[in-house]
């Protein structure tokens, strides 16, 4: 098996510029954003992340998220049209940017940042998609509160949907326990019939994380490197896996076409508008 090469709206509640309580008990929060997909059946050589819903690209929702939970340092991950993504949020403070050259999975891509991270290890770290302008303020403050109250090495957050097409499946033990995330390509037919799927908004011990992201493979159906295969190898480990499972479905809607784009830029101007009193 090939091992890993190395080298809002409802954020309103909480301010700009708010920042969680840190403490021995509950360190400082950064984050890793995922940006460096191109996006191709959106139709456009824009990156995936610069197109815009609400009037902003959808990237730039995602970092105001992980500000107002109080993310300290914000390391994004850019590949496809890097100066693009880079230009649009430079000068923000807390920004930094490192390159994923090759697109070998969502592993390999948070992996980019490990220098990044090192002198680091006890943060708390979230690691969330470019491409999901529907999360919630809160929806983050529930994942980091979880985590810290569990004490957890690796937390996650689940939704229930009625098509779970192209999402990775949540597995549970006989207990109904967190078992392991199964991407699509990998799953059973058993497996997909499962509605319990994985939006990708996650939080880790730093540390661990990364060591952990040295044992993952690329022996899977799509030939990368999944940062899902983190939690398997943590549990097997004994730490403990948090999950939080209240995820509205609404808020993972996937922006992969321009009628998606379109959708979820719809909700997100009836949110907005809520929000000012406006309707």
């Amino acid at each position: 098996m090939g091992q890993l090469p190395f080298s809002r709206v409802d954020r309103f509640p909480l301010p700009l510029g708010t920042q969680m309580p840190t403490s021995p008990d509950h360190p400082n929060v950064d984050a890793v954003i995922l940006a460096a997909g191109k996006g191709t059946r959106m139709q456009s050589d824009l990156p995936k992340v610069m197109h815009e819903v609400g009037d902003r690209p959808m990237l730039h929702w995602v970092v105001d998220a992980c500000r107002e939970v109080g993310a300290r340092r914000i390391v994004v991950v850019v590949g496809h049209r890097a100066d693009l993504v880079q230009a649009s949020l430079e000068g923000e403070p807390g920004v930094e940017f490192v390159t994923q050259s090759e697109q070998l999975g969502t592993g390999h891509a948070v992996d980019q940042a490990r220098a990044a991270f090192s002198g680091s290890p006890e943060n708390d770290l979230l690691v969330l998609c470019g491409d999901g302008p529907l999360i919630r303020t809160k929806t983050l403050r529930t994942l980091l509160e979880t985590h810290r109250s569990a004490n957890a090495a690796a937390t996650l957050a689940t939704a229930v949907i009625d098509d779970a097409t192209g999402y990775g499946r949540i597995v549970r033990d006989d207990h109904g326990d967190f078992a392991r995330i199964v991407e699509q390509k990998d799953a059973s037919e058993a497996e997909l019939a499962l509605r319990e799927v994985n939006p990708s908004y996650y939080c880790f011990r730093t540390g661990p994380l990364f060591d952990r992201l040295a044992r993952t493979s690329n022996d899977n159906a799509n030939g990368e490197y999944y940062i899902t295969d983190v939690f398997g190898i943590a549990r097997e480990d004994g730490d403990r896996v948090a999950v939080v499972d209240a995820v509205p479905p609404q808020d993972i809607l996937s922006i992969n076409d321009p009628g998606q784009l379109a959708e979820v830029d719809a909700i997100l101007r009836n949110r907005l508008a809520d929000s000012e009193g406006t309707r």
